[in-house]
């Protein structure tokens, strides 16, 4: 992968950045092409979630919903602010005061409804004994791991942007970010950027390396076609009634299969 360094990038990087903000995305990015690669070719059939609503739904019931649609909506914000140019959306009629305002509070709500389904999900698997016993190594790896990234992306954002006197990102984390899809990183941009915001970012390539070798897989094979299928109606087989059975009728019943009489 040739990645090219401009040559004020080169001159202004240090040694740590190139370290944490150029080789270490990379190497975290080709894991994830690698291991998705890797695990459709070893493990089709490990390709799930694997489900535990029969050992406990109360909790599931409320938290799978809160998460899955809280990181939709995370999702949707980040490609927004680090896929798309300040510039397009401002040729779009956005201006940069309006984009920051719906992204502070939508994303501050989909934060919290995502902070509070991830709780309710983890506190489901620590607090039923079946499923804490059905834990596994990546499960374990992952939890923390998905947990960390969340919540300093919701400490960034409420420290700079809703408590504080706000920070515009998309003018270092968005360039860093997308110099690296273009294969020409600007380590510098992200290193001028708050600690907070260089930890989600960390976080969230190691959260990518960790992608493949965990439940997070089955993001790829999210039942669609469900939402088009046609109703499937159950209905339940008839039987006949039973003959219900007299004391007359169950007395000859009983002499006639009892042992015959000699002639």
């Amino acid at each position: 992968m040739n990645a090219a360094l401009s040559p004020l990038a080169a001159a202004s990087a240090s040694g740590a950045d190139l370290l944490l903000w150029v080789a270490v995305p990379y190497i975290c990015l080709a894991v994830f092409v690698v291991g998705h690669v890797w695990r459709y070719r070893q493990d089709q059939f490990g390709w799930t979630s694997r489900t535990t609503q029969l050992l406990e739904h109360r909790w599931l019931r409320w938290g799978s919903p809160l998460f899955h649609i809280g990181a939709f909506m995370v999702i949707a914000g980040h490609v927004v602010g680090l896929a798309i140019p300040d510039s397009w959306t401002e040729a779009a009629g956005i201006s940069e005061h309006a984009y920051h305002t719906t992204a502070v509070w939508a994303g501050s709500v989909a934060g919290v409804a995502m902070v509070a389904g991830l709780g309710m999900l983890c506190a489901r698997r620590l607090l039923t004994r079946q499923i804490r016993l059905g834990t596994d190594r990546s499960d374990k790896l992952l939890f923390p791991l998905l947990s960390a990234t969340v919540l300093l992306g919701i400490t960034a954002t409420a420290a700079h942007n809703v408590f504080g006197a706000g920070y515009d990102y998309r003018s270092t984390v968005s360039v860093w970010f997308r110099g690296l899809f273009v294969l020409q990183p600007q380590p510098e941009a992200i290193s001028a950027a708050p600690l907070l915001f260089q930890l989600h970012a960390l976080s969230a390539f190691l959260l990518f390396a960790a992608w493949p070798f965990t439940r997070l897989v089955h993001v790829w094979s999210a039942p669609i076609g469900y939402l088009a299928r046609p109703y499937l109606v159950y209905r339940r087989r008839a039987t006949a009634p039973a003959t219900p059975t007299t004391p007359a009728t169950a007395g000859r019943t009983r002499s006639a299969s009892g042992p015959g009489r000699a002639a």
